[in-house]
């Protein structure tokens, strides 16, 4: 296998200096992945210096280390006037000796399980890279760029934000072929106020898109033409849509839950297609719609990428199945908003067994988190018990009936005692919030109860 870079081709990138040649096959961050034939990048974020964790890259056998200032160093390193800014070269050298069909997915919700989902398709069609598990910020996009292999068929990126320009910073690393927005949601209100703003930010991606390049968009959302606009206010020409309506260019047709997933039916530009899904719910039909209709577009066999969805499974933190002592245990632990609730609470309505609800803070709501929270209630109604944490979670908690409340804690750590104590064998068990509620805490409990 050739090398993914050569020190030659790192020190043109990034002007940069190497003190000894070398070839990697890979990239890291964390010294702790380091591996014969890793780059270490020595990036300096916000709480931690990548530059104090040389020792250990090398220790774990790494090739060669990208620095910006002198370390004492057991092996060979390559000095740039600034590691995050040659990482971006690194990216801007890679995409461009790219034969690859590139997409760049964004969304309030669903942008990783889309992703993933196109890692199956595509990779059922030819060589795909895609990026690691929510790299889709400032530093996780460049290096997602710059590990694309020179070989790859197709590439996929995920692209998020929280701000404004944000992702008009990210895409043009990508360049991509085809842009996805999956879809539009209140998330981050905290830095925008409304989703008509969370829409305009997040079509920021058609900024990067190659010229006649297509945009797909959520024809079910209600943002759908805001997107469009904003689409063709940015010279986007060739504009498809997918969803349940008529006039979608990825159409769901048939929809049906089944013990392991879902099977769908489904028109991809004119032609039928059958898939079935190792995760539940609607949202995951809609993902996989965005990821057939992305197949589709760029110009791969979609029922042979139909076929691979079968071995699609829940991810960890985004609806992931846990069994723990006659428990199952349903892992939304890693993000929330209105949206993403509503659809885990609906998945939770259809259980078998006790349905119990544990939810924690959905946090960057802005102003409007606590009426957000307590419009939760309506969602509830199918659930034998409701535990909450959080101060947001509060006012949802105030908003139930009396007898529905069942457990209340400022935070997951309290809250997860109360939760074990009260599960059972034949319990389905939903435990969603936002990352920054650390809902972890009441799956471990769970999992650790005694008399299991």
């Amino acid at each position: 296998m050739s090398a993914l870079w050569t020190s030659d081709e790192i020190e043109r990138a990034t002007l940069g200096k190497a003190s000894a040649p070398f070839e990697v096959k890979n990239l890291v961050l964390d010294s702790r992945k380091a591996t014969a034939g890793s780059l270490y990048l020595a990036v300096k974020g916000e709480n931690k210096d990548g530059h104090d964790f040389i020792a250990s890259a090398f220790e774990n056998k790494a090739a060669a280390a990208l620095v910006h200032k002198p370390v004492d160093a057991a092996g060979p390193v390559l000095t740039v006037a600034h590691t995050q800014r040659a990482l971006e070269d690194l990216a801007r050298a890679a995409r461009a000796r790219s034969i690859a069909k590139v997409v760049a997915v964004t969304g309030s919700a669903g942008k990783t399980t889309t992703k993933e989902m196109l890692k199956l398709a595509f990779g059922a069609l030819g060589k795909t890279h895609v990026s690691g598990a929510s790299f889709n910020n400032h530093w996780g996009v460049p290096f997602s760029v710059a590990s694309l292999p020179r070989d790859a068929a197709f590439a996929v990126f995920e692209i998020g934000m929280n701000h404004f320009g944000e992702i008009r910073g990210l895409v043009p690393l990508a360049k991509p072929h085809i842009a996805v927005i999956t879809t539009i949601a209140p998330a981050h209100l905290e830095f925008f106020g409304n989703c008509d703003a969370i829409a305009d930010a997040k079509s920021e991606i058609f900024e990067g898109l190659l010229l006649g390049g297509p945009a797909l968009l959520p024809v079910d959302s209600p943002y759908c033409e805001r997107l469009r606009t904003r689409a063709k206010q940015l010279g986007v020409t060739n504009i498809l849509t997918f969803g349940s309506a008529a006039c979608a260019d990825g159409r769901l047709t048939h929809y049906e839950e089944t013990a392991e997933g879902v099977r769908i039916r489904a028109e991809i530009l004119g032609k039928a297609v059958d898939a079935v899904i190792g995760a539940p719910g609607k949202h995951i039909a809609a993902n996989a719609l965005a990821a057939l209709t992305t197949v589709g577009v760029a110009g791969g066999d979609v029922v042979t990428a139909a076929a691979a969805l079968k071995d699609f499974a829940a991810l960890k933190g985004r609806g992931e199945r846990i069994h723990a002592h006659g428990v199952e245990i349903i892992d939304e632990s890693y993000n929330a908003n209105p949206a993403s609730m509503a659809a885990a609470l609906a998945l939770l309505a259809k259980a078998p067994g006790r349905k119990i609800a544990v939810l924690g803070d959905m946090l960057e709501m802005g102003p409007e988190g606590p009426a957000l929270h307590a419009g939760i209630a309506s969602h509830l109604a199918s659930a034998d018990l409701v535990f909450l944490c959080g101060a947001l979670m509060r006012s949802l908690y105030d908003a139930l009936p009396a007898d529905r409340r069942h457990g209340y804690a400022v935070n997951s750590k309290e809250l997860a005692p109360l939760v074990a104590a009260a599960v059972k064998a034949g319990d389905t068990v939903l435990v969603k919030g936002s990352n920054g509620s650390r809902m972890g805490a009441v799956i471990e409990a769970i999992k650790a109860r005694a008399g299991g």
